[in-house]
């Protein structure tokens, strides 16, 4: 055995060697070297992050979802940070298993011994089964699961059906989290005898009695009759009942009440859990956010990090990058924030709905591999609601065009809308249709987000004397 052992460092040295080697040259090249690192090793060994995951000291957490996991393990980090804990994590959203061993091997030292005391990775929703099944986390936290890339994951309950595998698949010693609201996902937590834990939103004045045209899990889990909701909060989360066979929302045992709304300025909320009632100020906006901040919040507790930490974590989070990121460029405020799907979109509206006066926008539409070649979600999301409030919009995008036509016929008039495929020129033009002292909403997907935060950076430089970002 210990020939074995003294055998194996040598080659794991080389691996590790050879991920640092592939990264540098990466980065050379103008790349992130989020994935490939990992994705040539594990070509060479495909336990490779079982094997360098199994040292972590506090083990491993992941989180996965269909929206919000970048934030929400983003909040994890910063609650952790605060415990003086040194963190192995994918912070570039590099979500897939290549991402997720390149980020323990950047970790590691040559011997493949991590040099972080905890591994904290966001997984993207198909590759959960099998970077849960080497990695043997610590803790899974499972979120919500919405309709996503149709043309690239299939119909939800594929998605579904791969998580319940996960999760039968966990070990005893894992803890499992999931959401109470979203029919789906807290499903899965009867298939585990203990260590499960559920979280939710406890107060009906935070959503409505309607189902949004977007909502996607409208059938029992068990018999498949329809559901009973007393409350809808975000697409089909809420609470729910079947009238059929009896089968209702389990009780979450840590939840959200008391939720109160600033607009983009932020949330408030108490948090309350078995042993106390802590009240959060969130600077994020919207009931998304107060989601995914539940969601860190529940796991930061399973990891048996004091209320404390927990509060003062989330009240200095700042957004994850195109998160309703903020910026001021030439004296107008800009809010980036991203949009990828029906749900996920009509928060954004919702959330929209809360500032006062008109919109000035910039939607840019991709249909990239990492956007999904589908676009034909647009036509799900409720433009109509805040269609009368839109003052301008550009779209930009390799699908500018149908973005528009959707503008169109939400009820937006032709004079007020700009077609400009090309993203840079998409935001000059933005930009100089937005008033002076006026704020320029800018919701993009995925790859034209970070097409367009590349634009700000080769752009604009910042005004020392103003603060804020000027034309170079």
């Amino acid at each position: 055995m210990m020939d074995q052992i003294q055998e194996s460092r040598p080659v794991m040295a080389a691996k590790v060697a050879l991920a640092k080697t592939v990264a540098a040259a990466s980065g050379r090249a103008g790349h992130s070297g989020t994935t490939l690192p990992g994705g040539v090793i594990a070509a060479i060994d495909k336990g490779v992050i079982g094997r360098v995951s199994r040292w972590l000291p506090e083990g491993s957490v992941l989180v996965s979802a269909t929206n919000g996991k970048t934030t929400t393990n983003a909040m994890i980090a910063d609650i952790l940070a605060r415990e003086g804990m040194k963190v192995a994590r994918n912070r570039e959203g590099a979500n897939l298993a290549a991402g997720v061993a390149t980020a323990l091997l950047k970790d590691a030292s040559l011997t493949g011994r991590p040099r972080s005391d905890i591994g904290l990775f966001e997984v993207d929703e198909f590759a959960l089964p099998e970077v849960a099944k080497q990695c043997s986390p610590r803790t899974v936290l499972l979120m919500n699961l919405f309709r996503d890339q149709l043309d690239r994951y299939g119909e939800l309950e594929h998605i579904a059906e791969r998580w319940r595998s996960a999760v039968m698949s966990l070990g005893s010693g894992t803890q499992a989290i999931f959401n109470a609201d979203d029919p789906l996902v807290a499903a899965m937590a009867t298939l585990r005898q203990d260590r499960t834990l559920c979280y939710g939103i406890e107060d009906t004045a935070a959503g409505g009695k309607v189902m949004q045209h977007a909502s996607d899990s409208k059938y029992c889990t068990v018999c498949g009759n329809p559901f009973e909701y007393e409350i809808f909060y975000m697409g089909h989360l809420g609470k729910y009942l079947c009238p059929a066979c009896g089968y209702s929302r389990p009780s979450p045992a840590i939840y959200a009440e008391k939720l109160a709304f600033d607009g983009m300025r932020g949330s408030r909320f108490d948090l309350v859990t078995p042993e106390c009632t802590v009240s959060i100020k969130l600077p994020l906006p919207g009931l998304y956010n107060v989601y995914n901040a539940l969601a860190a919040a529940a796991c930061a507790f399973s990891l048996g990090i004091g209320p404390a930490s927990v509060k003062d974590g989330l009240a200095a989070f700042s957004a994850a990058f195109g998160r309703v990121e903020q910026l001021v460029i030439e004296g107008k405020k800009v809010v980036m924030l991203l949009v990828k799907n029906p749900a996920g979109f009509n928060e954004v509206v919702r959330t929209l709905l809360t500032e006062p006066g008109k919109k000035s926008l910039l939607m840019a539409l991709n249909d990239r591999i990492a956007d999904g070649r589908d676009v034909s979600w647009i036509w799900d999301v409720d433009l109509e609601v805040v269609a009368p409030e839109i003052e301008s919009a550009v779209t930009g995008g390799t699908r500018a065009g149908e973005m528009a036509m959707r503008l169109k016929y939400a009820g937006v008039d032709q004079s007020l809308l700009k077609v400009e495929p090309d993203l840079r020129e998409a935001l000059r033009q933005a930009l100089r249709r937005t008033g002076e002292k006026e704020t320029l909403y800018v919701l993009p997907t995925y790859t034209a987000m970070l097409a367009l935060r590349q634009a700000i950076h080769q752009d604009f430089t910042t005004d020392r004397k103003l603060g804020d970002l000027v034309w170079k």
